[in-house]
C-alpha cells in the first residue's frame, strides 16, 4: 500500500505574496490575429490563432474508445450535426460506457479547427477547487496522513466538475443542433435506459478497483456489484435509468451539473464519511469554462496546436518536438539512437513542464520562453547522443525561482477525435482522473478525484513556491493534450491525443513524430512502442519480457503485438537508461488524417477497445 504526503498548504494570497499572482486577459476586440505565416509561436499573448482554410472531402469520421461512443457521434454527424454536436454524444456515452476514464461529474479540453475561418481555439474544462481548501486537505484528524486509496476515494479529492459546461460553451460557437432537442443526449439516454452490453475493460477495472474501496460509495456498490458480492461481468446486460434521468436534466439546462438537485447531490456524496469534502453550492455555481487561443508552435515546418495551461500536454509536447528538432530525427528513424533522443528530450521536457505550468489565473508561465528556439537548442545541446544524461534538471528561461514539483501521477482519461462534413475538426481529451475517479458515485455517474493533481507539497525543501501547489479556486495541472497539427502550408493535417495519465505527453508526442518524421501510417504511429521517460526513470513498452518464475518469454497481452525489440533494450539500457521494462504502457491513441486528395484517414489504439466510424 503507498502512502501519500499531502502538505497543501498555499494560498491565494500566500501566492499573490510571492509573486505569483496572474490572470488571464482576454483580447481586445479587433485584436489582430496570428498565421501559420507570421509566427513561430503563436496563442501566447491572447490573439486568435489563424491558420489556412483546408478543403476536407469526406462527410465525416468520429474516433473515440468504444464503439458505442463511435457510433453515437457517427449517428449525430448523419443527422448533419456538426463535430461539435458529436462529441456531446461521445462524452455522455463515454460517460456510460467507460465510466472509469471520463464522465459527466469530470473535466476535459478540447481544440477546434474551423476550416472556414482557420481558427484554432482552446477550451478549457478543468475542474476547479473548492474555496475551503485547507493545508491538512489529506491528513486525518490526528495528524497523519491518509493512505492511498482512502485519499482518493475521499470526498476531499473531488473538484466542481467542468466537463458539459465547456461543451456548452464550444456549443454556442460551433453546434449546428440545438442544444439537447438536436439530439445529441438520445444515444447515451437510450442506452441507459435500455441497457448495453458491459465492456471489457468496465468489468476488468471495476473487479480490480472492487478489491479495494469501490463498495463504501452506496451508489457504486448497488452498480458495480453483484448480489454474489463479485463485480460486473463483461457482456452482462446493464441499465443505468439515474443516468438517463441526469441527461434529461442536462438536455434542458447544460448547467444542470453546477446547479440544482443534480449539483446538491454531488456535495452530498463528497460529504459522506470517511473524509468529506467541502465543496459547496457557492463553489458549483461559480465555476465558468474558459476559451483561449490554441497554444501552437513549429515543428519541421509543420504547425502544432493544442490546449493552453493548465493543461501541460500542449507546452510539453511542442518542448519535446522544438528539442527534438535539432537532431535529424528521420535518418534515426524507431531505432536505438532514435529512441535515446526522444528519451532524453522527453525528460528535458517533463521537467520544464512539472516546474512551471499550472494554472495561469494564479502562476506566471513562460510559454514564450519555454518554447523559444535557442532556449531548446541550449536543452538539446546537453543530449549526448553516445550516452544517458543521469541528471535531468529543469531549465529557467525566464529567471524563474520556482520550487520542485511533488505532484503524483494516476493514469485514467480518454481522448476522441471528430471531422464533420464542414471540415470543423475537435480533438478533446476527457476524465475523471483515476480508474473510477474517487470511486463514488451520484446518480449513475462517477466523482472524480481531480484535486489529486496539485502538488502535495507547495513549497520545496529549499523555501521555492511550486507552481501546482493547491489554492482556492485553482485548476490543478493536468497532462491532457489534444492535439492538432497543420501541413507547411498551413492547412489541415491531422488530429493526435491520448488517455494515459502524465503518460498522455509522451504518447502524443510519439504519434507527431511517427507521423512527421519516420514517415508512418496513422495507425503504423498508434502502434509504435510506448516509451515513457520522466524523473530519471524510463517506463517502455518492452517485447520479449521474461517470466521471472518460469523464465519463459512472456507473448501475452499487449506485449505480443506491440513494444521495443529486446535488442534496442538492452543497447538504451548500455547507454545508461534506467527502465522499467512492462508488458504493455496501455495507452489510447486516437487520430484523424487527411490525405492529399482531401479524404480521411482515421487510427484507433489497438491497445483499447476504440474504432474508427465513417459517415457513408
Amino acid at each position: 500500500m503507498k502512502y501519500f504526503t499531502l502538505a497543501l498548504s498555499v494560498s491565494v494570497l500566500a501566492l499573490a505574496a510571492l509573486g505569483l499572482g496572474y490572470h488571464y486577459c482576454p483580447p481586445e476586440a479587433g485584436a489582430k490575429a496570428q498565421t501559420a505565416s507570421t509566427a513561430d509561436i503563436t496563442g501566447v499573448d491572447g490573439a486568435p490563432v489563424i491558420m489556412a482554410k483546408t478543403e476536407v472531402k469526406a462527410k465525416g469520421m468520429v474516433v473515440a474508445a468504444n464503439p458505442y461512443a463511435t457510433q453515437a457521434g457517427v449517428e449525430i454527424l448523419q443527422a448533419g450535426g456538426s463535430a461539435l454536436d458529436a462529441a456531446i454524444a461521445v462524452q455522455t456515452t463515454l460517460g456510460l460506457v467507460e465510466p472509469q476514464s471520463s464522465g459527466l461529474a469530470g473535466g476535459a479540453f478540447l481544440v477546434t479547427y474551423d476550416s472556414k475561418t482557420g481558427e484554432v481555439w482552446s477550451y478549457d474544462g478543468r475542474e476547479t477547487a473548492p474555496t475551503a481548501i485547507s493545508d491538512k486537505l489529506f491528513y486525518d484528524d490526528e495528524g497523519k496522513q491518509l493512505r492511498y486509496f482512502d485519499g482518493i476515494a475521499s470526498g476531499r479529492s473531488t473538484g466542481v466538475p467542468g466537463a458539459m459546461a465547456m461543451l456548452h460553451l464550444a456549443h454556442k460557437d460551433y453546434g449546428t443542433l440545438d442544444w439537447g432537442s438536436g439530439g445529441q443526449f438520445d444515444f447515451a439516454h437510450n442506452l441507459a435506459a435500455n441497457g448495453f452490453n458491459v465492456p471489457g475493460r468496465m468489468a476488468n477495472t471495476a473487479a480490480r478497483m472492487g478489491r479495494f474501496v469501490l463498495n463504501r460509495s452506496e451508489g457504486a456498490k448497488n452498480y458495480f456489484f453483484l448480489q454474489d458480492g463479485t463485480t460486473i461481468k463483461e457482456g452482462q446486460l446493464l441499465k443505468n435509468p439515474d443516468y438517463a434521468q441526469v441527461l434529461t436534466a442536462l438536455k434542458s439546462n447544460p448547467r444542470a451539473m453546477l446547479e440544482g438537485p443534480i449539483a446538491q447531490a454531488i456535495i452530498d456524496e463528497i460529504r459522506q464519511e470517511p473524509y468529506p469534502g467541502t465543496l459547496t453550492l457557492e463553489d458549483m455555481a461559480a465555476y465558468q469554462p474558459e476559451k483561449r487561443p490554441a497554444l501552437c508552435s513549429r515543428y519541421r515546418g509543420h504547425m502544432v496546436c493544442g490546449a493552453q495551461p493548465p493543461s501541460s500536454g500542449g507546452i510539453a509536447v511542442q518542448s519535446i518536438l522544438r528539442t527534438l528538432e535539432n537532431f535529424d530525427m528521420a535518418a534515426k528513424g524507431p531505432s536505438v539512437d532514435g529512441w535515446h533522443h526522444f528519451i532524453e528530450a522527453s525528460f528535458l521536457g517533463y521537467a520544464d513542464r512539472s516546474q512551471f505550468v499550472a494554472d495561469p489565473k494564479f502562476v506566471d508561465i513562460p510559454v514564450k520562453e519555454l518554447l523559444a528556439r535557442d532556449y531548446l537548442k541550449s536543452r538539446a545541446a546537453l543530449i549526448d547522443p553516445q550516452a544517458a544524461m543521469g541528471a535531468y534538471k529543469a531549465g529557467d528561461p525566464a529567471g524563474f525561482a520556482r520550487g520542485q514539483d511533488a505532484t503524483p501521477d494516476s493514469p485514467g482519461t480518454s481522448h476522441f477525435t471528430i471531422i464533420d462534413k464542414d471540415g470543423l475538426v475537435v480533438s478533446m481529451t476527457t476524465t475523471v482522473e483515476a480508474p473510477l475517479g474517487s470511486q463514488r458515485m451520484t446518480r449513475g455517474f462517477m466523482l472524480n478525484n481531480q484535486l489529486t493533481d496539485f502538488s502535495f507539497q507547495s513549497i520545496d525543501d529549499n523555501g521555492n513556491p511550486i507552481a501546482n501547489a493547491p489554492a482556492p479556486g485553482k485548476r490543478p495541472r493536468s497532462s491532457m493534450g489534444p492535439a492538432i497539427v497543420f501541413d507547411n502550408d498551413g492547412q489541415f493535417l491531422f488530429t493526435s491525443g491520448s488517455p494515459g495519465g502524465n503518460s498522455i505527453i509522451a504518447y502524443t508526442a510519439k504519434t507527431i513524430i511517427g507521423m512527421i518524421d519516420w514517415g508512418l501510417t496513422p495507425q503504423e504511429a498508434a502502434d509504435l512502442p510506448n516509451v515513457i521517460a520522466r524523473r530519471g526513470r524510463v517506463r517502455m513498452e518492452a517485447k520479449g519480457l521474461v517470466d521471472e518464475d518460469t523464465n519463459e518469454i512472456i507473448r501475452t497481452g499487449p506485449a505480443a503485438e506491440f513494444g521495443v525489440s529486446p535488442e534496442i533494450v538492452a543497447a538504451l539500457e548500455a547507454k545508461g537508461h534506467n527502465i522499467s521494462k512492462s508488458r504493455g504502457e496501455i495507452s489510447g491513441v486516437h487520430i484523424i488524417y487527411r490525405n492529399p486528395d482531401g479524404s480521411l484517414t482515421g487510427a484507433a489504439d489497438k491497445r483499447r477497445e476504440g474504432n474508427v466510424g465513417v459517415v457513408e
